[in-house]
């Protein structure tokens, strides 16, 4: 290939060539959902993001081993080391086990990536499968003299690390900032200063999630889980740490200082973020309140929508942004997505119908390559989106006789759009391929239609059309059968 694939790394803040550690190996970890609630816009961003990093990986002929974890543990309210554990507080306001509300959200978790046609990691570990590997961790930070033991919780000593390390590397905050800025919070008296953060939390008697420990009965702190489980399936070192920008600090921080001062150096050697959903320019969140469910997109049931979206307009609307970027909703730009979606599906549908001719009066022989340069552009979807847009109008032009095409120009049309479009940006044609259960309801009407207007003709004694319409049903693979009620019909596999 003319252009190797580059990406931008947070941590370097420049696009680097991408040069796996153990070629043809990759290892790829991206931080998952926190279970407590169901997936909404800003869930979807990551998930279609990473998903086709990992598409093209395997496409440039890579093995990629892609972890992506489940956090049903650790997670404190506000991301802070007090308050209730999220999963926790979720069952006792429901009166269910913890593992109840995470099994029903992982449930509906998965159920929305597949219809966003995200394909499934490779391994998705859960951090409550995890405290061994995770009480691993603390003790060898302990034992490197970077955390200490307070009250039967463990917390990390970021000022002694910083000595010898830099705290900040990926976030660019400075220290001295963070001091003057972070005032003590309620309960956080144990911590020696108020930036330390927890690596094991001593379980309050109400608390519900809780493990035995050298320390206390209680459970891990919300950053060793992607540490413990990154090192547990990928190495000590491995290539591609991804997730949403707004976990760059204080998460993705701490996981780099964890790596450091338990192994001496950073597991991660490209990190990756996508940028935020935003709503009137405010960043879509659970903690904001100002989310929309992925369910309530394909459904229309939220005030701030006009209509309902398939899952594919969905993934096609975050696919027209670069994953750096941000993307505001709004009802506007999603039925422009709509649209331009339809326009992509339809040039396809007619080019699968194109008949060729002796000679070409189009010139598509570079089509391929600048969809590969703007894949390799740090995977430069929208420019991708755009090359295929112009062949769309070359598509037409051929479709309506401006234009002609010969057999091999349509070969290498047809498998770039297959490429593209449906491997690569996996995207699908969900009106065509009967995806969903509203496809086969119109399907179903339509023959309805067709043997209610036979069933007319033959009222009006128009044999003709009658025995068309049967004849090119039968011949399609239907069974008609006539009865005194109307026609009944199935489809012979």
């Amino acid at each position: 290939m003319e252009h190797p694939l580059h990406i931008y790394n947070t941590l370097t803040r420049r696009k680097e060539q991408f040069v796996p550690l153990h070629e043809p190996f990759v290892g790829m970890y991206v931080c998952g959902p926190t279970v407590y609630g169901d997936a909404h816009l800003g869930h979807a961003r990551p998930a279609i993001t990473f998903d086709v990093l990992f598409r093209y990986l395997k496409h440039l002929g890579y093995k990629v081993r892609y972890v992506r974890n489940i956090t049903d543990v650790g997670h404190l309210e506000h991301d802070a080391d007090s308050g209730e554990d999220k999963i926790a507080k979720k069952a006792r306001l429901e009166q269910l086990e913890p593992m109840e509300v995470v099994q029903y959200y992982l449930n509906r978790y998965h159920k929305a990536m597949d219809a966003l046609n995200v394909l499934p990691p490779s391994i998705e570990p859960h951090a409550s499968g995890h405290i061994i590997e995770q009480i691993d961790l603390v003790k060898k930070i302990l034992d490197n003299g970077y955390a200490y033991e307070s009250q039967g919780s463990v917390y990390f000593d970021v000022e002694k690390y910083n000595k010898d390390h830099r705290y900040g590397i990926l976030s660019g905050r400075n220290i001295e900032d963070m001091l003057n800025t972070t005032r003590a919070l309620d309960g956080q008296e144990e911590k020696h200063n108020p930036i330390d953060f927890a690596l094991w939390k001593c379980a309050q008697p109400e608390h519900i999630m809780r493990w035995p420990s050298p320390w206390s009965d209680g459970f891990p702190g919300w950053h060793c889980e992607c540490t413990a489980m990154g090192k547990k399936y990928l190495g000590e070192n491995f290539d591609i740490h991804g997730g949403g920008m707004d976990l760059i600090f204080p998460h993705h921080e701490c996981e780099i200082a964890q790596a450091v001062a338990s192994q001496g150096h950073d597991m991660v050697h490209y990190w990756m973020h996508n940028n935020m959903i935003t709503i009137n320019g405010q960043k879509m969140g659970k903690s904001l309140g100002n989310f929309i469910t992925l369910d309530e997109f394909f459904n229309g049931n939220h005030a701030m929508l006009v209509q309902a979206y398939s899952p594919m307009t969905i993934r096609f609307f975050i696919l027209q942004a670069h994953y750096r970027s941000t993307v505001d909703f709004s009802n506007d730009a999603l039925q422009a997505s709509e649209k331009g979606l339809a326009r992509l599906l339809d040039a396809y549908a007619s080019l699968l119908k194109l008949k060729p001719a002796a000679a070409s009066t189009v010139d598509l022989k570079d089509l391929r390559q600048k969809c590969y340069d703007a894949m390799n552009d740090d995977l430069n979807t929208p420019i991708v989106i755009s090359h295929l847009f112009d062949a769309s109008r070359t598509i037409n032009s051929i479709k309506d006789g401006k234009d002609t095409i010969s057999e091999a120009d349509l070969k290498e049309l047809q498998d770039v759009f297959q490429l593209f479009v449906f491997d690569l940006l996996g995207l699908k044609d969900e009106a065509r391929s009967g995806a969903d259960n509203g496809s086969v309801e119109a399907f179903s009407k339509a023959v309805d239609l067709l043997l209610s207007i036979r069933q007319q003709a033959k009222a009006n004694k128009d044999w003709a059309t009658s025995d068309k319409i049967r004849n090119e049903l039968t011949a399609m693979g239907f069974e008609i059968k006539d009865t005194k009620e109307g026609a009944e019909w199935k489809l012979n596999k």
